[in-house]
């Protein structure tokens, strides 16, 4: 009976309402603020995520299908990160702002979640480098799948990138798999373009410049050929005599390609090469014999 009379004081339902009254006048304002500001960092969001992915897809001069697609994929895994990264921030800076208003002591609060953080921080470093890592790896467009690469000194053919590891298939087939915190050494043969460095060794009573006008000959017949047309970028650069001594002369070359045609051009251009030579009676360096 006690309980019912408290519950019918017209006294406390005055202040009651009191309070609200308050609220309304003082709070309500401040709230809807927030939420205008938090509507507005989202909107923010948006219009940087966007921004980041028309960045992305200019770096990508090539139309092939295949390479958009890969950029798309590379998008979507970068702009996820950004979307929740800065929703989470929001939303909980927004939240405990409102707490305080509404007078709640958010200190304990405060001190749980550091020393849950603390404690993820400690037990998953290595996650979170390799996390970080991958996110500026994707970001930064150092490799895609496809391209041929060295990581730490192992080579092969890139097949998966992701935010914690990336995985490359070498010559042999052996899936080969690096976290990505723990990349230090990265080189990309594909990147752009390609080029093939070569040596030619001839017989030291050979005309140097004879030599070069044929390997030029050779060059400019396979890029007049159709089917190697579009994937030689530069006639042949022919950098000059590398080295000699009693038994041969070295002549450097190099072709420049497009990504991944390097090996595919060189060894048509040796076949060649091998062909002319024999046709215009150049002769190898003699076979040292022990």
């Amino acid at each position: 009976m006690a309980q019912l009379d408290s519950w019918l004081d017209v006294t406390s339902w005055r202040d009651v309402l009191r309070r609200a009254v308050a609220w309304v006048i003082h709070a309500l304002p401040t709230a809807l603020l927030l939420l205008f500001v938090a509507l507005v960092l989202l909107k923010g969001l948006h219009v940087l995520c966007r921004r980041v992915e028309v960045s992305l897809m200019r770096r990508s001069r090539s139309g092939d299908v295949k390479s958009v697609r890969e950029i798309e994929r590379r998008s979507e895994a970068l702009l996820g990160i950004i979307r929740t990264t800065g929703r989470v921030v929001i939303g909980v800076v927004v939240a405990m702002i409102l707490l305080v208003q509404l007078g709640v002591d958010i200190a304990p609060l405060l001190v749980a979640a550091g020393i849950a953080g603390l404690a993820i921080a400690l037990g998953a470093q290595e996650l979170v480098r390799d996390v970080i890592s991958g996110f500026f790896l994707l970001l930064e467009n150092h490799l895609r799948p496809g391209d041929v690469v060295s990581v730490n000194g192992t080579s092969g053919v890139v097949e998966h990138i992701g935010l914690r590891t990336v995985s490359l298939r070498d010559d042999a087939g052996v899936v080969h798999v690096f976290q990505n915190g723990k990349i230090d050494a990265l080189s990309n043969m594909t990147k752009e373009w390609s080029a093939l460095v070569f040596d030619v060794a001839v017989a030291t009573t050979e005309d140097v410049d004879r030599v070069m006008r044929v390997m030029r000959e050779v060059a400019r017949e396979l890029q007049d050929d159709r089917r190697y047309r579009a994937s030689i970028l530069e006639p042949l650069e022919l950098v000059g005599v590398e080295s000699f001594d009693e038994r041969a002369v070295v002549v450097r070359a190099r072709i420049k390609t497009q990504p991944a045609e390097q090996w595919h051009v060189g060894r048509e251009y040796r076949r060649r090469l091998a062909k002319a030579f024999g046709a215009h009676g150049i002769e190898m360096p003699p076979v040292h014999r022990t």
